[in-house]
Protein backbone atom coordinates (compact mmCIF):
# COMPACT_ATOMS: atom_id res chain seq x y z
CA UNK A 1 0.00 0.00 0.00
CA UNK A 2 1.15 3.84 -0.73
CA UNK A 3 0.22 4.71 2.44
CA UNK A 4 2.37 1.97 4.22
CA UNK A 5 5.35 2.73 2.33
CA UNK A 6 4.55 6.55 3.13
CA UNK A 7 4.32 6.06 7.11
CA UNK A 8 8.01 3.91 6.56
CA UNK A 9 9.03 7.14 4.96
CA UNK A 10 8.19 9.33 7.92
CA UNK A 11 9.48 7.02 10.36
CA UNK A 12 13.17 7.56 8.91
CA UNK A 13 11.86 11.16 8.76
CA UNK A 14 11.35 10.97 12.53
CA UNK A 15 14.68 8.67 13.02
CA UNK A 16 16.42 11.48 10.94
CA UNK A 17 15.50 13.96 13.78
CA UNK A 18 13.28 15.90 11.24
CA UNK A 19 11.47 18.34 13.66
CA UNK A 20 8.80 19.39 12.02
CA UNK A 21 7.10 18.00 9.65
CA UNK A 22 3.97 19.01 7.36
CA UNK A 23 1.28 16.77 6.17
CA UNK A 24 -1.11 18.08 3.55
CA UNK A 25 -4.48 15.72 3.98
CA UNK A 26 -8.29 15.59 4.05
CA UNK A 27 -8.33 12.67 5.85
CA UNK A 28 -7.14 13.44 9.01
CA UNK A 29 -8.69 9.99 10.84
CA UNK A 30 -6.98 7.53 8.56
CA UNK A 31 -3.29 9.47 7.99
CA UNK A 32 -3.30 9.62 11.86
CA UNK A 33 -3.28 5.97 11.99
CA UNK A 34 -0.50 5.69 9.94
CA UNK A 35 1.50 8.64 12.20
CA UNK A 36 0.82 6.52 15.02
CA UNK A 37 2.32 3.55 13.44
CA UNK A 38 5.33 5.60 12.45
CA UNK A 39 6.07 7.06 15.71
CA UNK A 40 5.75 4.02 17.97
CA UNK A 41 8.08 2.30 14.85
CA UNK A 42 10.39 5.46 15.40
CA UNK A 43 10.75 4.65 19.49
CA UNK A 44 8.22 8.05 19.70
CA UNK A 45 5.14 8.34 22.05
CA UNK A 46 2.34 10.33 19.98
CA UNK A 47 -0.30 12.63 21.19
CA UNK A 48 -3.06 15.12 19.41
CA UNK A 49 -3.58 18.74 19.69
CA UNK A 50 -6.53 20.91 18.25
CA UNK A 51 -8.04 24.08 20.14
CA UNK A 52 -11.28 21.97 21.32
CA UNK A 53 -9.85 19.28 23.23
CA UNK A 54 -6.13 20.62 23.72
CA UNK A 55 -3.80 17.62 24.14
CA UNK A 56 -4.81 13.99 24.14
CA UNK A 57 -3.67 10.85 24.20
CA UNK A 58 -3.85 8.66 21.19
CA UNK A 59 -7.39 7.05 22.62
CA UNK A 60 -8.30 10.33 23.02
CA UNK A 61 -8.37 10.61 27.21
CA UNK A 62 -7.26 14.43 27.33
CA UNK A 63 -4.01 15.48 29.67
CA UNK A 64 -3.11 18.54 31.36
CA UNK A 65 -0.30 19.28 29.63
CA UNK A 66 -0.20 22.67 27.15
CA UNK A 67 -3.74 23.65 26.60
CA UNK A 68 -6.37 24.16 23.83
CA UNK A 69 -4.13 27.61 23.44
CA UNK A 70 -1.50 26.82 20.42
CA UNK A 71 1.20 29.12 22.45
CA UNK A 72 0.59 27.29 25.47
CA UNK A 73 1.15 23.79 23.68
CA UNK A 74 4.65 24.80 22.12
CA UNK A 75 5.75 25.88 25.09
CA UNK A 76 5.04 22.20 26.52
CA UNK A 77 6.97 20.84 23.60
CA UNK A 78 10.00 23.02 24.78
CA UNK A 79 10.18 21.85 27.80
CA UNK A 80 9.30 18.46 27.21
CA UNK A 81 12.21 18.75 25.13
CA UNK A 82 14.39 20.44 27.70
CA UNK A 83 13.38 17.61 30.44
CA UNK A 84 14.42 14.52 28.77
CA UNK A 85 11.41 12.35 30.15
CA UNK A 86 10.53 10.43 26.78
CA UNK A 87 10.48 10.80 22.99
CA UNK A 88 7.57 12.38 21.59
CA UNK A 89 5.48 13.24 18.47
CA UNK A 90 3.27 15.82 18.43
CA UNK A 91 0.14 15.75 15.82
CA UNK A 92 -1.36 19.49 15.78
CA UNK A 93 -4.58 19.14 13.91
CA UNK A 94 -5.38 22.81 13.83
CA UNK A 95 -2.09 24.68 13.83
CA UNK A 96 -1.74 26.36 10.18
CA UNK A 97 -5.10 28.68 10.71
CA UNK A 98 -2.89 30.27 13.75
CA UNK A 99 -0.16 30.70 11.48
CA UNK A 100 -1.53 33.27 9.24
CA UNK A 101 -1.63 36.94 9.02
CA UNK A 102 -0.28 39.85 11.73
CA UNK A 103 -2.40 37.40 14.41
CA UNK A 104 0.02 34.56 13.92
CA UNK A 105 3.30 36.04 13.88
CA UNK A 106 3.83 35.07 17.41
CA UNK A 107 2.87 31.64 16.91
CA UNK A 108 4.68 31.37 13.95
CA UNK A 109 8.05 32.59 15.38
CA UNK A 110 7.21 29.94 18.41
CA UNK A 111 7.02 26.93 16.21
CA UNK A 112 10.45 28.14 14.02
CA UNK A 113 12.11 28.41 17.35
CA UNK A 114 11.19 24.83 18.07
CA UNK A 115 11.96 23.86 14.39
CA UNK A 116 15.84 24.91 15.21
CA UNK A 117 16.04 23.60 18.31
CA UNK A 118 14.44 20.09 18.56
CA UNK A 119 16.90 18.51 16.03
CA UNK A 120 20.03 19.39 18.72
CA UNK A 121 18.35 18.38 21.62
CA UNK A 122 19.40 14.68 23.27
CA UNK A 123 18.16 11.89 21.92
CA UNK A 124 16.27 10.70 24.96
CA UNK A 125 14.43 13.93 24.69
CA UNK A 126 13.67 14.33 20.88
CA UNK A 127 10.79 15.37 19.58
CA UNK A 128 8.99 16.63 16.52
CA UNK A 129 6.20 18.41 15.55
CA UNK A 130 3.70 16.79 12.88
CA UNK A 131 1.30 19.74 11.64
CA UNK A 132 -1.60 18.00 10.12
CA UNK A 133 -3.96 20.27 7.45
CA UNK A 134 -5.80 20.43 4.44
CA UNK A 135 -3.41 23.25 2.74
CA UNK A 136 -0.33 22.28 1.08
CA UNK A 137 1.48 25.78 1.07
CA UNK A 138 3.97 26.37 3.94
CA UNK A 139 4.02 29.86 5.53
CA UNK A 140 7.23 31.04 3.85
CA UNK A 141 8.73 32.00 7.49
CA UNK A 142 8.95 28.01 8.16
CA UNK A 143 9.81 26.68 4.63
CA UNK A 144 13.27 26.30 5.43
CA UNK A 145 12.40 24.17 8.28
CA UNK A 146 9.43 22.11 6.99
CA UNK A 147 9.51 18.83 5.58
CA UNK A 148 6.21 18.29 3.65
CA UNK A 149 4.43 15.52 2.91
CA UNK A 150 1.29 15.43 0.69
CA UNK A 151 -0.73 11.84 1.69
CA UNK A 152 -1.89 10.02 -1.09
CA UNK A 153 -5.55 8.74 -1.10
CA UNK A 154 -5.94 4.76 -0.49
CA UNK A 155 -4.88 2.86 -3.36
CA UNK A 156 -6.59 -0.06 -4.84
CA UNK A 157 -5.04 -2.65 -1.65
CA UNK A 158 -6.30 0.00 0.75
CA UNK A 159 -9.45 0.39 -1.22
CA UNK A 160 -10.46 -3.63 -0.82
CA UNK A 161 -10.21 -3.34 2.90
CA UNK A 162 -13.15 -1.05 3.03
CA UNK A 163 -14.76 -2.77 0.64
CA UNK A 164 -14.11 -6.34 2.65
CA UNK A 165 -15.09 -4.46 5.82
CA UNK A 166 -18.16 -3.01 4.04
CA UNK A 167 -19.37 -6.40 3.84
CA UNK A 168 -17.74 -8.83 6.19
CA UNK A 169 -20.50 -9.34 8.36
CA UNK A 170 -23.55 -8.76 5.67
CA UNK A 171 -25.73 -11.92 4.36
CA UNK A 172 -24.23 -14.12 1.55
CA UNK A 173 -26.59 -12.84 -0.88
CA UNK A 174 -25.38 -8.99 -0.19
CA UNK A 175 -21.34 -10.34 -0.54
CA UNK A 176 -19.36 -9.40 -3.60
CA UNK A 177 -19.69 -12.43 -6.32
CA UNK A 178 -17.76 -12.89 -8.96
CA UNK A 179 -14.10 -11.33 -8.85
CA UNK A 180 -15.24 -9.21 -11.96
CA UNK A 181 -17.25 -7.71 -9.53
CA UNK A 182 -14.92 -6.96 -7.16
CA UNK A 183 -12.62 -5.39 -8.99
CA UNK A 184 -14.96 -3.27 -10.92
CA UNK A 185 -16.35 -1.96 -7.09
CA UNK A 186 -12.85 -1.42 -6.03
CA UNK A 187 -12.19 0.49 -9.24
CA UNK A 188 -15.35 2.81 -9.04
CA UNK A 189 -13.89 3.93 -5.47
CA UNK A 190 -10.14 4.92 -6.38
CA UNK A 191 -9.59 8.28 -6.31
CA UNK A 192 -12.28 8.58 -3.07
CA UNK A 193 -10.90 9.00 0.43
CA UNK A 194 -11.25 5.83 2.59
CA UNK A 195 -14.62 7.86 4.64
CA UNK A 196 -15.90 8.80 0.91
CA UNK A 197 -15.54 4.90 -0.42
CA UNK A 198 -16.89 3.97 2.76
CA UNK A 199 -20.00 6.14 2.71
CA UNK A 200 -20.39 5.21 -1.14
CA UNK A 201 -20.51 1.12 0.21
CA UNK A 202 -22.69 1.73 2.81
CA UNK A 203 -24.98 3.94 0.67
CA UNK A 204 -25.21 1.30 -2.15
CA UNK A 205 -25.92 -1.37 0.25
CA UNK A 206 -28.51 0.52 2.07
CA UNK A 207 -30.40 1.72 -1.08
CA UNK A 208 -29.91 -1.47 -3.56
CA UNK A 209 -28.84 -4.46 -1.09
CA UNK A 210 -25.84 -4.80 -3.42
CA UNK A 211 -22.58 -2.64 -4.20
CA UNK A 212 -23.32 -0.57 -7.47
CA UNK A 213 -20.26 0.33 -8.89
CA UNK A 214 -22.11 2.51 -10.79
CA UNK A 215 -23.27 4.31 -7.98
CA UNK A 216 -20.23 4.31 -5.75
CA UNK A 217 -18.53 6.05 -8.85
CA UNK A 218 -21.15 9.13 -9.10
CA UNK A 219 -19.56 10.43 -5.91
CA UNK A 220 -16.40 11.26 -8.14
CA UNK A 221 -18.37 13.78 -9.54
CA UNK A 222 -18.22 15.51 -6.70
CA UNK A 223 -14.80 15.20 -6.17
CA UNK A 224 -14.87 17.03 -9.25
CA UNK A 225 -17.10 19.95 -8.78
CA UNK A 226 -15.13 20.62 -5.84
CA UNK A 227 -11.57 21.57 -7.22
CA UNK A 228 -13.58 23.66 -10.17
CA UNK A 229 -10.67 22.90 -12.57
CA UNK A 230 -12.19 20.68 -14.63
CA UNK A 231 -15.37 20.05 -16.01
CA UNK A 232 -17.42 16.78 -15.74
CA UNK A 233 -19.22 15.63 -18.92
CA UNK A 234 -22.01 12.93 -19.61
CA UNK A 235 -20.51 10.37 -21.81
CA UNK A 236 -22.33 9.13 -24.88
CA UNK A 237 -25.58 6.91 -24.63
CA UNK A 238 -24.84 4.02 -26.75
CA UNK A 239 -21.30 4.76 -26.99
CA UNK A 240 -19.33 3.72 -29.99
CA UNK A 241 -22.10 2.56 -31.81
CA UNK A 242 -23.24 6.25 -31.60
CA UNK A 243 -20.31 7.16 -33.58
CA UNK A 244 -20.46 6.39 -37.76
CA UNK A 245 -16.96 5.33 -38.99
CA UNK A 246 -13.49 5.34 -37.82
CA UNK A 247 -13.43 1.87 -37.68
CA UNK A 248 -9.64 1.69 -37.54
CA UNK A 249 -9.83 4.15 -34.27
CA UNK A 250 -12.78 2.10 -32.71
CA UNK A 251 -10.57 -1.36 -33.50
CA UNK A 252 -7.57 0.39 -31.75
CA UNK A 253 -9.61 1.10 -28.84
CA UNK A 254 -10.96 -1.93 -28.59
CA UNK A 255 -7.35 -3.33 -28.02
CA UNK A 256 -6.57 -0.91 -25.56
CA UNK A 257 -9.43 -1.37 -23.56
CA UNK A 258 -8.16 -4.97 -22.24
CA UNK A 259 -5.38 -3.43 -20.54
CA UNK A 260 -7.90 -2.66 -17.71
CA UNK A 261 -8.79 -6.23 -16.88
CA UNK A 262 -6.96 -8.10 -14.25
CA UNK A 263 -5.68 -10.83 -16.32
CA UNK A 264 -3.79 -7.77 -18.30
CA UNK A 265 -2.59 -6.34 -14.98
CA UNK A 266 -1.27 -9.93 -14.29
CA UNK A 267 0.23 -9.90 -17.59
CA UNK A 268 2.16 -6.96 -16.96
CA UNK A 269 -0.14 -4.75 -19.83
CA UNK A 270 0.99 -0.81 -19.35
CA UNK A 271 -1.77 1.19 -18.87
CA UNK A 272 -2.79 3.07 -22.15
CA UNK A 273 -1.92 6.92 -22.10
CA UNK A 274 -4.33 8.20 -24.94
CA UNK A 275 -4.65 9.25 -28.66
CA UNK A 276 -4.28 12.59 -30.21
CA UNK A 277 -7.10 13.04 -33.11
CA UNK A 278 -5.75 15.22 -35.56
CA UNK A 279 -8.05 16.08 -38.45
CA UNK A 280 -10.78 18.49 -40.13
CA UNK A 281 -13.45 20.25 -38.13
CA UNK A 282 -16.72 18.26 -37.60
CA UNK A 283 -15.87 14.88 -38.22
CA UNK A 284 -15.93 13.40 -34.51
CA UNK A 285 -13.10 13.71 -32.71
CA UNK A 286 -14.68 15.35 -29.67
CA UNK A 287 -17.68 13.10 -30.29
CA UNK A 288 -15.53 9.52 -29.86
CA UNK A 289 -14.12 10.90 -26.56
CA UNK A 290 -17.79 10.93 -25.30
CA UNK A 291 -18.25 7.27 -26.87
CA UNK A 292 -14.83 6.06 -25.39
CA UNK A 293 -16.18 6.97 -22.11
CA UNK A 294 -19.12 5.41 -22.38
CA UNK A 295 -17.87 1.79 -23.98
CA UNK A 296 -15.02 1.54 -21.00
CA UNK A 297 -17.27 2.82 -18.45
CA UNK A 298 -15.38 5.68 -16.73
CA UNK A 299 -16.12 9.26 -15.97
CA UNK A 300 -15.27 11.36 -18.61
CA UNK A 301 -13.59 14.69 -17.59
CA UNK A 302 -13.06 18.05 -20.08
CA UNK A 303 -9.24 19.77 -19.31
CA UNK A 304 -10.11 23.16 -20.49
CA UNK A 305 -6.19 24.89 -20.66
CA UNK A 306 -7.86 28.46 -21.71
CA UNK A 307 -10.20 28.46 -18.76
CA UNK A 308 -7.14 27.49 -16.27
CA UNK A 309 -4.92 30.42 -17.47
CA UNK A 310 -4.58 33.63 -15.35
CA UNK A 311 -3.41 37.17 -15.38
CA UNK A 312 -1.96 36.51 -12.25
CA UNK A 313 1.86 34.90 -12.08
CA UNK A 314 1.88 31.51 -11.12
CA UNK A 315 -1.65 31.01 -10.99
CA UNK A 316 -2.13 28.69 -14.19
CA UNK A 317 0.71 26.49 -13.27
CA UNK A 318 -0.99 26.25 -9.51
CA UNK A 319 -4.27 25.43 -11.31
CA UNK A 320 -2.62 23.16 -13.71
CA UNK A 321 -1.03 21.53 -10.92
CA UNK A 322 -4.08 20.71 -9.17
CA UNK A 323 -5.60 19.59 -11.83
CA UNK A 324 -3.61 16.58 -12.58
CA UNK A 325 -3.65 16.19 -8.76
CA UNK A 326 -7.25 15.76 -9.57
CA UNK A 327 -7.31 13.68 -12.19
CA UNK A 328 -4.67 11.30 -10.43
CA UNK A 329 -7.25 10.98 -7.88
CA UNK A 330 -10.24 9.83 -10.05
CA UNK A 331 -8.54 6.70 -11.24
CA UNK A 332 -9.25 5.29 -14.51
CA UNK A 333 -11.36 8.05 -16.53
CA UNK A 334 -11.44 9.57 -20.08
CA UNK A 335 -9.37 12.95 -20.01
CA UNK A 336 -10.59 15.28 -23.55
CA UNK A 337 -7.90 18.05 -24.26
CA UNK A 338 -10.29 19.78 -27.14
CA UNK A 339 -9.02 22.21 -29.57
CA UNK A 340 -5.16 21.76 -27.75
CA UNK A 341 -3.27 23.65 -30.69
CA UNK A 342 -5.51 26.99 -30.02
CA UNK A 343 -4.70 26.52 -25.85
CA UNK A 344 -0.62 26.07 -27.04
CA UNK A 345 -0.47 28.36 -29.77
CA UNK A 346 1.10 30.90 -27.60
CA UNK A 347 4.33 28.81 -26.68
CA UNK A 348 5.50 28.96 -30.39
CA UNK A 349 4.05 31.76 -31.53
CA UNK A 350 5.93 34.11 -29.05
CA UNK A 351 2.35 35.15 -27.72
CA UNK A 352 2.96 38.26 -25.44
CA UNK A 353 1.19 36.33 -22.37
CA UNK A 354 4.25 36.66 -20.20
CA UNK A 355 5.02 33.17 -21.19
CA UNK A 356 2.13 31.71 -19.30
CA UNK A 357 2.05 29.52 -22.57
CA UNK A 358 5.22 28.07 -22.45
CA UNK A 359 5.03 27.37 -18.82
CA UNK A 360 1.95 25.38 -19.53
CA UNK A 361 3.07 23.69 -21.94
CA UNK A 362 6.41 22.95 -20.40
CA UNK A 363 4.20 21.24 -17.17
CA UNK A 364 1.60 19.21 -19.80
CA UNK A 365 4.41 17.55 -21.49
CA UNK A 366 6.29 17.22 -17.76
CA UNK A 367 2.84 15.23 -16.23
CA UNK A 368 2.22 13.38 -19.94
CA UNK A 369 5.79 11.77 -19.56
CA UNK A 370 6.35 10.81 -16.17
CA UNK A 371 2.45 10.74 -14.97
CA UNK A 372 1.29 6.95 -12.78
CA UNK A 373 -2.19 7.86 -13.01
CA UNK A 374 -4.64 5.39 -15.38
CA UNK A 375 -6.75 8.57 -17.40
CA UNK A 376 -6.64 8.26 -21.07
CA UNK A 377 -6.09 11.60 -22.76
CA UNK A 378 -7.84 12.15 -25.83
CA UNK A 379 -6.71 15.33 -27.79
CA UNK A 380 -7.97 16.87 -30.59
CA UNK A 381 -7.08 19.26 -33.14
CA UNK A 382 -8.16 20.92 -36.07
CA UNK A 383 -4.38 22.57 -37.21
CA UNK A 384 -1.43 21.10 -36.71
CA UNK A 385 1.15 23.66 -38.13
CA UNK A 386 0.59 25.38 -34.63
CA UNK A 387 0.94 22.60 -32.14
CA UNK A 388 4.14 22.64 -30.25
CA UNK A 389 6.19 19.42 -31.97
CA UNK A 390 6.59 18.45 -28.60
CA UNK A 391 3.63 17.37 -28.48
CA UNK A 392 4.00 15.15 -31.38
CA UNK A 393 6.60 12.88 -29.70
CA UNK A 394 6.48 9.26 -29.03
CA UNK A 395 5.42 8.58 -25.62
CA UNK A 396 3.28 11.34 -24.94
CA UNK A 397 0.32 9.85 -26.69
CA UNK A 398 0.10 5.77 -27.16
CA UNK A 399 -0.86 6.84 -31.18
CA UNK A 400 -1.59 9.61 -33.47
CA UNK A 401 -4.58 9.49 -35.50
CA UNK A 402 -5.50 11.30 -38.76
CA UNK A 403 -9.46 11.68 -38.92
CA UNK A 404 -10.24 12.68 -42.70
CA UNK A 405 -13.86 13.50 -44.39
CA UNK A 406 -15.89 10.14 -44.13
CA UNK A 407 -16.19 8.26 -46.80
CA UNK A 408 -19.43 6.78 -48.61
CA UNK A 409 -19.91 3.68 -46.58
CA UNK A 410 -19.37 6.16 -43.65
CA UNK A 411 -21.37 9.08 -44.78
CA UNK A 412 -24.45 6.49 -45.08
CA UNK A 413 -23.95 5.00 -41.26
CA UNK A 414 -23.22 8.78 -39.61
CA UNK A 415 -26.66 9.51 -41.82
CA UNK A 416 -28.10 6.39 -39.90
CA UNK A 417 -26.78 7.02 -36.75
CA UNK A 418 -28.27 10.53 -36.87
CA UNK A 419 -31.76 9.27 -38.01
CA UNK A 420 -31.82 6.71 -34.71
CA UNK A 421 -30.41 9.73 -32.25
CA UNK A 422 -33.49 11.47 -33.33
CA UNK A 423 -35.89 8.46 -33.11
CA UNK A 424 -36.35 7.63 -36.79
CA UNK A 425 -35.65 4.54 -38.18
CA UNK A 426 -33.85 4.66 -41.55
CA UNK A 427 -35.84 0.97 -42.93
CA UNK A 428 -38.76 3.64 -42.67
CA UNK A 429 -37.60 6.42 -44.49
CA UNK A 430 -35.25 4.57 -47.36
CA UNK A 431 -37.14 2.11 -49.43
CA UNK A 432 -33.63 0.83 -51.15
CA UNK A 433 -30.51 1.20 -51.18
CA UNK A 434 -30.59 3.19 -54.04
CA UNK A 435 -32.44 6.02 -51.91
CA UNK A 436 -29.09 6.03 -49.34
CA UNK A 437 -26.76 5.91 -52.53
CA UNK A 438 -28.50 9.07 -53.68
CA UNK A 439 -27.90 10.99 -50.10
CA UNK A 440 -24.32 9.41 -50.36
CA UNK A 441 -23.98 10.65 -53.57
CA UNK A 442 -25.42 13.99 -52.61
CA UNK A 443 -22.97 14.40 -49.45
CA UNK A 444 -20.06 13.93 -50.83
CA UNK A 445 -17.29 16.54 -49.27
CA UNK A 446 -19.55 16.60 -46.10
CA UNK A 447 -18.03 16.78 -42.56
CA UNK A 448 -19.47 14.75 -40.06
CA UNK A 449 -20.82 17.51 -38.67
CA UNK A 450 -22.80 18.77 -41.69
CA UNK A 451 -24.39 15.31 -42.28
CA UNK A 452 -25.80 14.72 -39.19
CA UNK A 453 -27.27 18.45 -39.29
CA UNK A 454 -29.39 17.22 -42.44
CA UNK A 455 -31.80 15.04 -39.88
CA UNK A 456 -33.12 18.20 -37.88
CA UNK A 457 -32.80 20.31 -40.74
CA UNK A 458 -35.24 17.84 -42.22
CA UNK A 459 -37.46 17.68 -39.06
CA UNK A 460 -38.12 21.10 -38.89
CA UNK A 461 -39.15 21.21 -42.85
CA UNK A 462 -41.54 18.40 -42.24
CA UNK A 463 -43.10 19.48 -39.05
CA UNK A 464 -43.98 23.01 -41.14
CA UNK A 465 -45.28 21.01 -43.64
CA UNK A 466 -48.24 19.51 -41.60
CA UNK A 467 -46.38 17.83 -39.36
CA UNK A 468 -45.71 14.57 -41.53
CA UNK A 469 -42.84 12.12 -41.06
CA UNK A 470 -39.79 13.14 -42.66
CA UNK A 471 -38.74 11.53 -46.30
CA UNK A 472 -35.29 10.90 -48.20
CA UNK A 473 -36.92 14.35 -50.61
CA UNK A 474 -36.07 16.68 -47.30
CA UNK A 475 -33.07 14.87 -46.64
CA UNK A 476 -31.97 15.64 -50.18
CA UNK A 477 -33.07 19.34 -49.98
CA UNK A 478 -31.75 19.88 -46.60
CA UNK A 479 -28.03 18.44 -48.30
CA UNK A 480 -28.49 21.08 -51.21
CA UNK A 481 -28.77 23.61 -48.63
CA UNK A 482 -25.23 22.99 -47.08
CA UNK A 483 -21.68 24.26 -48.33
CA UNK A 484 -19.32 22.17 -47.38
CA UNK A 485 -16.16 22.92 -45.71
CA UNK A 486 -14.49 20.93 -48.00
CA UNK A 487 -14.97 23.85 -50.63
CA UNK A 488 -14.82 26.62 -48.21
CA UNK A 489 -11.41 25.26 -46.77
CA UNK A 490 -10.29 23.24 -49.35
CA UNK A 491 -6.68 24.27 -49.10
CA UNK A 492 -6.40 24.06 -45.34
CA UNK A 493 -7.70 20.35 -45.82
CA UNK A 494 -5.65 19.87 -48.56
CA UNK A 495 -2.16 20.85 -46.51
CA UNK A 496 -3.87 18.42 -43.51
CA UNK A 497 -3.85 15.76 -45.63
CA UNK A 498 -0.21 16.13 -46.77
CA UNK A 499 1.22 16.71 -43.45
CA UNK A 500 -0.74 13.52 -42.32
CA UNK A 501 0.94 11.42 -45.10
CA UNK A 502 3.12 9.10 -43.35
CA UNK A 503 3.13 10.88 -39.56
CA UNK A 504 -0.31 10.00 -38.62
CA UNK A 505 -2.47 6.31 -38.21
CA UNK A 506 -5.88 6.55 -40.64
CA UNK A 507 -9.02 6.47 -38.09
CA UNK A 508 -10.61 4.43 -41.22
CA UNK A 509 -9.88 2.22 -43.65
CA UNK A 510 -9.65 3.13 -46.91
CA UNK A 511 -11.94 2.87 -49.51
CA UNK A 512 -11.14 2.37 -53.45
CA UNK A 513 -12.02 5.51 -55.82
CA UNK A 514 -11.52 5.20 -59.37
CA UNK A 515 -13.24 4.88 -62.85
CA UNK A 516 -15.34 1.93 -61.53
CA UNK A 517 -18.12 2.65 -59.28
CA UNK A 518 -17.35 3.34 -55.64
CA UNK A 519 -17.89 -0.16 -53.70
CA UNK A 520 -19.86 0.54 -51.11
CA UNK A 521 -21.36 -1.75 -48.11
CA UNK A 522 -24.77 -2.97 -48.60
CA UNK A 523 -27.21 -2.04 -45.55
CA UNK A 524 -30.08 -3.86 -44.52
CA UNK A 525 -32.87 -1.13 -43.78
Amino acid sequence: MKSKMMAADLAALLRARNALIWISTREEARVEGYIFEAAASAGYAARTWDVAAGVCEIGGRKTQIGGTDPGDTLNAIQTAAESGRERGVWIMRDLAPWLEGPIGITTTRALRNLARMLPGVARDSAQAVVVLTPRASVPEELAGHATVIEWPLPDREEIADVLDAAVEALPDEMQIGANGAREAAIDAAVGLTGEEAAACYARSLVQLRRIDPTLVASEKKRVVARERVLEWLDALPGGLDQVGGLDLLKSWLGTRALAYSPAARAYGLPAPKGALLIGISGNGKTLSARAIATAWGVPLLKLDLGALKSKWVGQSEASLRKAFGVIGTIGRCVILIDEIEKSLAGATQGAADGGVSADALGAILSWMSDRESQAFIVATANDVSVLPPEILRKGRFDEIFWVDLPTPTERAEILLAALRTHGRDGGAIFNSNTDITRLVDATEGFTGAEIASLVPDALFAAFADGGREIDRDDLLAAAGTVVPLSKTAAEKIERLRAWAQGRARPATSAEVVGTAPVRRRALDL
